[in-house]
């Protein structure tokens, strides 16, 4: 059994046409019409169903999908290996929630891309959920996710930073001024929303519910930046990672109100599936991932360190006026 016969019939499940199929590989149909012939010969079954112009897959086929598709993979992990020893190539599949992909992952992917110009990088936006599912069925290779710390059976979980979360109001608006809001605070306020399934959604939906009060769920927005922009033109409050925020906040273009988020803080984490094979690529990844997880960290420590001795100098400065 040839393994470029196994692959093109992996190419033509996935175009769904042997046309299509056979201009993605650059072949002739009729070479790719000969390939799966060769194959069902060999195989002793039609792998497909031709109907109306349509394919579809035997029940022979669709019992030598999930094998097709696993010497496929372990052909590109050998080809990985043997080129270990030089320039670092191949693909990485990295999936992330809108959050992280434009506000953690940036630095990370254009120092790698500096360093490894010759990986090709895929990334693919998702929920948490969505996200740990691609991994176990193998569309990823690795996850960003943005949840309360989570542990799976079957992925490898490391957390890189815990988030500050902020509730993020226009400058003028009332609730600025006061020195704590509280969930009652927010009973008549117009919030809005992030994506039904975001986590740090459900989580402060959650702590308002348990205080009695039930947000409208009808203003919903796909895009953080969306979020900022409505905000900043007064139509509602919102909360979201401080990280999405921190230069709008620095520039005094919003508000950022007094409330407790301790129990509504997520965790920015990293998770790939126990059986997946470390490139070379993926490998390399990791590192430079772990790297930027000491480099957020610290970058909070100064900031709180900082914000400490300005306390201090304070305290100190009000017992010499006494």
């Amino acid at each position: 059994m040839e393994s470029r016969h196994l692959f093109t019939f992996l190419v033509v499940v996935e175009t769904g046409s042997f046309t299509r199929a056979a201009q993605k590989l650059d072949y002739a149909q009729s070479s790719i019409t000969a390939q799966i012939q060769a194959l069902e010969g060999e195989l002793g079954q039609p792998l497909f169903d031709r109907i109306s112009k349509k394919i579809i897959l035997t029940d022979a086929g669709r019992r030598l999908l999930p094998y097709a598709q696993e010497i496929s993979k372990m052909h590109a992990m050998a080809q990985d290996a043997l080129r270990a020893g030089s320039e670092i190539t191949g693909t990485l599949r990295i999936g992330a929630p809108e959050s992280l992909a434009a506000f953690r992952l940036p630095g990370i992917i254009r120092e790698f891309r500096g360093r490894y110009p010759q990986v090709q990088i895929i990334l693919k936006p998702g929920a948490c959920w969505e996200l740990t599912d691609f991994l176990r069925s193998g569309e990823l290779d690795i996850a960003f996710l943005l949840q309360p710390e989570t542990e799976y059976k079957d992925l490898y979980v490391e957390t890189l930073i815990h988030e500050e979360m902020a509730l993020i109001a226009p400058l003028d608006h009332p609730l600025v001024f006061l020195e704590e809001v509280e969930p009652l605070h927010l009973k008549d306020e117009t919030i809005l929303h992030t994506e039904t399934g975001c986590t740090y959604r459900t989580l402060f939906e959650h702590y308002l519910n348990s205080h009695g009060v039930f947000p409208d769920p009808n203003l919903e927005f796909w895009s953080i930046e969306a979020i900022k922009q409505c905000v900043m033109a007064g139509l509602g409050l919102s909360f979201v990672p401080l990280v999405t925020v921190r230069s709008e906040l620095a520039e005094g273009k919003m508000a950022k109100l007094n409330w407790n988020d301790e129990s509504q803080r997520v965790a920015t984490q990293i998770a790939y599936h126990h059986k997946k094979w470390k490139s070379p690529a993926l490998a390399e990844f990791l590192l430079m991932v772990q790297k930027h997880g000491i480099e957020w960290n610290n970058a909070i420590a100064d900031v709180q360190d900082t914000s400490s001795r300005k306390k201090d100098y304070f305290r100190a400065g009000q017992s010499m006026v006494q």
